[in-house]
């Protein structure tokens, strides 16, 4: 992505996120992809990225954008990471194909002073409705994947977040639900209604 571009060229949820980044922050992105988001926050919030990305191809097109991404597991990668050594720190769209979500979560809040997590609601309302009238594991509204295609996610919900956050003395300090591009009030039915969730946790 160019400085030309837009913010009309991200994906509503990406863009959700970069509102929530300040100029001149350091930012680490896990699971950052082919950098689209790291890239725009660099031209446009003058952020200083990083990215963490396990696929290779996402690793090159992140290099051809100019962005300092290293290749490997967020297992593992974490651990060589200072104390706070970001101001945030996001996990886009990847929380639900981690194998221990919890102490992502924890390492994120140790390397960084807040962190953002975004995933696809499978609580939305025609998720629900599709299991019930199909028999079939649904794909939610923002991530079309079948249940057998690779990596494979495992499916939550805006209220199993909440309660994960709980159990783990993460405080969670602002919510955005999106349906489809657009924001809906967090107040009425919002594990019904949104197809995708962005938390701020500290």
């Amino acid at each position: 992505m160019t400085s030309q571009e837009t913010s009309s060229s991200l994906r509503a949820d990406l863009q959700a996120v970069a509102d929530l980044i300040r100029p001149g922050e350091k930012v680490l992105d896990l699971g950052c992809g082919d950098g689209t988001l790291l890239r725009y926050l660099m031209d446009t919030r003058g952020v200083i990225g990083r990215g963490v990305e396990l696929m290779e191809a996402g690793v090159l097109a992140c290099l051809g954008k100019g962005i300092s991404v290293r290749q490997g597991d967020l297992h593992e990668g974490l651990g060589d990471y200072p104390d706070q050594t970001f101001d945030t720190v996001i996990l886009s769209y990847t929380i639900s194909y981690l194998n221990e979500p919890a102490t992502i979560i924890r390492e994120m809040l140790r390397v960084g002073r807040r962190a953002i997590v975004s995933f696809p609601n499978w609580g939305y309302w025609r998720c629900r409705l599709s299991l019930l009238l199909t028999g079939r594991m649904p794909v939610t509204a923002d991530l079309p994947q079948p249940w057998d295609a690779a990596p494979r996610a495992r499916p939550l919900t805006v209220h199993d977040f909440e309660i994960f956050c709980s159990s783990n003395g993460v405080r969670i300090t602002r919510q955005i639900y999106l349906h489809g591009t657009h924001r809906i009030s967090d107040r009425y039915a919002k594990n019904l209604r949104a197809t995708t969730a962005i938390f701020e946790l500290r």
